[in-house]
């Protein structure tokens, strides 16, 4: 994510590399009043991913703190057919809070390992 304060127009984008389906992504969330924001998608090849933010232009301050069942970000999802587990749809969340300086932008992961076979003492922090 970048800087918000390196733009002066309050734009902020949002990179998101999904994983195995391998359609990244890079959303743009443009701040319009002070508890409003648009956004839209800046590049994805996905189809369903396109379609959340052509059902997608502006979220409040009210949006944001939605319940997943009432979010707009998650229902224009849900119309797009966008895959459960796809994690473009938190990123926009996630962008939203940055934009409207509810958050700092720091970058989310998620990692996979495999476990290992033998037992050890202790925890493993690494996973």
């Amino acid at each position: 994510m970048e800087d918000p304060s390196s733009s002066s127009s309050k734009a902020i984008r949002v990179k998101i590399e999904p994983g195995i389906c391998g359609f990244g992504c890079v959303i743009e969330v443009h701040k319009k009043a002070r508890y409003a924001v648009s956004l839209q998608v800046a590049e994805s090849d996905c189809k369903h991913v396109r379609r959340l933010f052509q059902n997608l232009h502006e979220m409040t301050m009210r949006d944001l703190f939605s319940p997943i069942s009432k979010n707009p970000i998650f229902l224009s999802a849900q119309k797009a057919g966008c895959h459960p587990s796809c994690p473009i749809p938190v990123a926009a969340l996630k962008g939203v809070e940055v934009a409207m300086e509810m958050a700092l932008p720091r970058d989310v992961t998620i990692r996979f390992r495999s476990r290992k076979s033998k037992k050890t003492h202790g925890s493993d922090s690494s996973l």
